[in-house]
């Protein structure tokens, strides 16, 4: 590899994490805008599907279920959430939003709505179409590359 491409490299590495690092901050921000975390923010938004399961969630996320049963209890506290026993199986919970917890959920998507129309809408349809096929080939990378290694090891 000659140094102009490991240069280019290291910019489009750099340029791609400065990017990451203003998603994160800016999710964040959204998050603090209706007194949440960004962690409470992922639960409030996978119980809002319907589907939400507290193990399940803690798998995905790499996370523990008593960390995601802590969060829990912290939406519970705002009243963002309610819990109800299963129909079928009193074992299971049933998270579900409460009207406050809807508004608050409404809140945030039509925020982030207006930041993506903000920032997103400039742009001319050639690039975006450049940036999104570009960044699907390095995501399929990176996937290849992971799985080489874990493979390898």
């Amino acid at each position: 590899m000659s140094t102009k491409q490991a240069l280019r490299i290291h910019a489009a590495i750099a340029c791609l994490q400065r990017l990451t690092d203003l998603f994160a901050e800016r999710r964040q921000q959204l998050a603090r805008s209706v007194d949440l975390s960004d962690q409470q923010w992922a639960v409030l938004e996978e119980i809002s599907s319907e589907h939400f399961m507290p193990s399940l969630f803690a798998k995905q996320r790499e996370s523990s279920a008593a960390a995601v049963s802590k969060i829990l209890r912290q939406l519970l506290g705002k009243d963002l959430v309610s819990v109800r026993l299963g129909a079928r199986d009193g074992r299971q919970r049933r998270y579900e939003l409460t009207a406050k917890g809807k508004r608050c959920i409404e809140g945030l998507r039509r925020e982030r709505e207006a930041a993506i129309r903000a920032v997103w809408n400039g742009f001319d349809s050639g690039d975006l179409d450049t940036f999104t096929h570009f960044g699907t080939r390095l995501a399929q990378r990176l996937t290849h590359y992971a799985e080489s290694v874990k493979e390898g090891m």
